[in-house]
């Protein structure tokens, strides 16, 4: 059963070796992740388990490690050789800043139909008596001009509704969301988000949003439950 979650970003720049110079411009963020990981440690689950979307379904040992060489500094994540998505190698940078041991990493599609996340949520929440989850993805790549993709309308509403949902550990309206329309909006977290809201189906966690921001116009959420 899940006892606790924590929803982070994973932009290579809140790692402080990829960002150089402009570190300070995520400490806000950084500190978010921070005192969400912090809170999901003090739940004391059994096991914890990171979630991030890649290019297939599969789960990584937890001796599996990335690399961040392919953001301008050959940084490597836990051990070699580098296997996890981006995703999953902030997801577990961030786990192992705040003091985490992850059992796994779960790597799930990008693009996920809803119904492959009801399962695999499912299946995290019945697979120990007390389940903790770091859910790690990006919100809409697509809000202003400074986004990597071109602006779309309907981006920012996305983002917000998702922050809300986040807000209040609203596991319907995230399973709820569109993958077409998410994938439209380069919203890379979706899967992600949709297999924690299926782990938390029926648990009662209450949530807390800690950040809601986009400085490189990209949508980023840190979120406790609880």
């Amino acid at each position: 059963m899940l006892i606790s979650a924590a929803v982070c970003p994973h932009p290579p720049l809140l790692v402080p070796d990829v960002a150089g110079g402009a570190a300070a411009e995520l400490d806000p963020l950084r500190a978010a992740c921070d005192r969400a990981v912090a809170e999901l440690v003090a739940a004391g689950a059994d096991e914890i388990v990171v979630i991030g979307a890649g290019e297939r379904n599969r789960v990584h040992g937890a001796d599996a490690g990335g690399s961040l060489a392919g953001y301008g500094v050959p940084m490597p994540v836990g051990p070699a050789p580098a296997v996890l998505p981006l995703s999953l190698t902030v997801g577990r940078w961030l786990a192992e800043r705040g003091g985490a041991a992850p059992s796994s990493y779960v790597e799930v599609a990008h693009d996920a139909r809803p119904e492959e996340c009801l399962v695999r949520g499912a299946e995290l929440a019945a697979s120990v008596p007390r389940l903790a989850v770091l859910a790690v993805g990006d919100g809409s790549a697509r809000r202003t001009t400074t986004s990597p993709g071109r602006v779309d309308d309907r981006a920012i509403g996305f983002d917000t509704s998702v922050a809300a949902a986040l807000a209040d550990a609203d596991v319907e309206a995230l399973s709820a969301l569109d993958p077409r329309l998410a994938e439209d909006l380069m919203a890379a977290g979706r899967a992600a988000w949709q297999t924690l809201a299926w782990a938390a189906d029926g648990a009662g966690l209450s949530g807390r949003l800690l950040a809601h921001e986009a400085p490189y116009g990209v949508g980023y959420f840190v979120a406790s439950w609880g």
